[in-house]
C-alpha cells in the first residue's frame, strides 16, 4: 500500500501546466471522436472491441494467462493499424469536415437561389411525371460521387435542371449534385440505402436515402410513376410534398430563417 501511495505522490509531483494541457488535448480529441461516431454502426463496433479487450484483460489477470497477457501487452501496434481500416468511412468524414472549417468561419452559403431553382424544377418535373434526383451538398464532401458523373459547373436554374432530367436526354439517368450556388455534376451514381424503405419505392428513392445515410447531404426526388416530390435527409424521407411544403422543408433543413410565401411576403420557418 505504501508503495502505491509513493508512486501516486511521485507522479503528482511531476504534474505541471504542460501536463494538464496535454491531458486536456487528448481528452478533447477522444470526445470529438466519440461525438463523430455517435449514432453510427462504428460505435457498436467500438463497444464490441472494448468488451473483447476488457474481458480478455480481466481473464488474463485473474487466471494469470501468460500468453494472453503477452498478446494484450504487444497488441498496441496492431490496434493502431486496425483502427484506420475499421473506421475508414468515419475517419474520412472527419478529415473532410476538418478541411471545410473555412466555411464555418466565413459563414454558411446562401441557399436561397438554389432552393428556388430546385423547387421550381421539381414542381415542373412532377407535373410532367419526369423522374429526378437532386442532391445538395453540405459539410460532407461528395467528390467521390461527383467523379462518377459528368461535370457541369453551371449556375442553377429551373430550365437547366428540367433540361437535364428530360426523358432520354444524355444526363437524365442519375443524380444532379449541387454545391453551394453551383450545379457541379449530373448523371452521378449514388449508393443505395442499406435497407429497402417502407412503401413502394424504386431505385431513385433508395439512392436518395442512401446518400443521406452516408453523408449530411439533402436529396430531392421526384417520382416518375406518381409525380410525388420527396426530401431525404439523415436517412429519413419526407414524402408527398407540394410546392409550399417542399420549399419550407428545404429552407428549414438548410438553415435559412425565412421562406417566401406565394404572395411575396415572408414568414418564419419552424423546424
Amino acid at each position: 500500500m505504501q508503495h502505491f501511495l509513493d508512486a501516486i505522490s511521485q507522479n503528482l509531483s511531476r504534474f505541471d501546466a504542460r501536463a494538464a494541457v496535454d491531458i486536456l488535448l487528448i481528452a478533447a480529441i477522444i470526445y470529438w471522436v466519440l461525438l463523430l461516431l455517435r449514432g453510427t454502426t462504428a460505435m457498436s463496433v467500438l463497444r464490441g472491441i472494448a468488451v473483447v479487450f476488457v474481458g480478455a484483460f480481466v481473464l488474463a489477470r485473474v487466471f494469470d494467462l501468460r500468453v494472453l497477457n503477452y498478446v494484450l501487452t504487444h497488441s498496441f501496434v496492431a490496434v493502431l493499424i486496425a483502427i484506420p481500416i475499421i473506421f475508414q468511412p468515419e475517419l474520412r468524414r472527419a478529415l473532410e469536415r476538418l478541411g471545410r472549417t473555412r466555411r464555418a468561419w466565413l459563414g454558411r452559403p446562401g441557399y436561397d437561389a438554389v432552393i428556388d431553382a430546385v423547387t421550381g424544377a421539381a414542381c415542373n418535373l412532377a407535373r410532367e411525371r419526369h423522374g429526378a434526383l437532386m442532391v445538395l451538398e453540405r459539410e460532407t464532401g461528395l467528390e467521390d460521387y461527383i467523379d462518377t458523373g459528368v461535370r457541369v459547373d453551371a449556375a442553377p436554374s429551373v430550365e437547366l435542371l428540367q433540361g437535364i432530367f428530360f426523358p432520354n436526354s444524355p444526363l437524365h439517368d442519375g443524380a444532379v449534385i449541387l454545391r453551394e450556388n453551383r450545379v457541379v455534376a449530373a448523371a452521378c451514381t449514388l449508393p443505395l440505402a442499406d435497407e429497402r424503405p417502407r412503401g413502394v419505392m424504386g431505385t431513385r428513392h433508395r439512392a436518395a436515402l442512401g446518400i443521406t445515410e452516408r453523408t449530411d447531404a439533402v436529396s430531392v426526388v421526384v417520382s416518375e410513376e406518381t409525380g410525388q416530390m420527396s426530401v431525404a435527409t439523415n436517412g429519413r424521407m419526407r414524402q408527398r410534398l407540394d410546392e409550399v411544403r417542399l420549399r419550407a422543408t428545404l429552407q428549414s433543413i438548410l438553415g435559412s430563417a425565412w421562406a417566401k410565401r406565394g404572395d411575396g411576403r415572408q414568414r418564419a420557418v419552424s423546424d
